[in-house]
């Protein structure tokens, strides 16, 4: 998500009636952990589209039945999979790298086959002190 997606711009009773809850729903939500909206330098509440997201997602377990601390774990283990899932895409673009240029140096490092013929006899010849 990018920044913009994080910005806080909305007020506790505007975000409230864009995400279709009474104000004290979201009170109730950040206080059980699900929410973490930005304060202002005041102490008012902002909130990002990131948190119209969450409230989305929110709603959605609990329309299926999942109560509060339900919807708390599911929502942490669905960051921490986001999180994994980056690390490991990380990862692997790490090693693709890594084979790639384990691939680049070991064309470097092939000789054509009649050249390692030639080098071989050159060698032997001079170990036996011949031509």
């Amino acid at each position: 998500m990018n920044e913009r997606h994080h910005h806080a711009v909305y007020v506790i009773s505007v975000f409230a009636e864009i995400a279709g809850v009474h104000p004290q729903t979201l009170r109730n939500y950040e206080r059980s952990g699900l929410l973490n909206p930005q304060r202002t330098s005041g102490g008012s509440r902002r909130f990002s589209e990131a948190d119209l997201l969450a409230i989305r997602r929110i709603q959605e377990l609990t329309n299926e039945g999942v109560n509060l601390e339900g919807v708390k774990r599911i929502m942490r283990l669905e960051a921490e999979l986001a999180e994994l899932r980056a690390r490991l895409e990380a990862t692997m673009q790490d090693v693709r790298a890594n084979v790639e240029q384990t691939h680049r140096q070991y064309r470097r490092d092939l000789v054509p086959v009649r050249n390692t013929i030639e080098l071989f006899i050159d060698a032997q010849n001079r170990r036996r002190g011949g031509n």
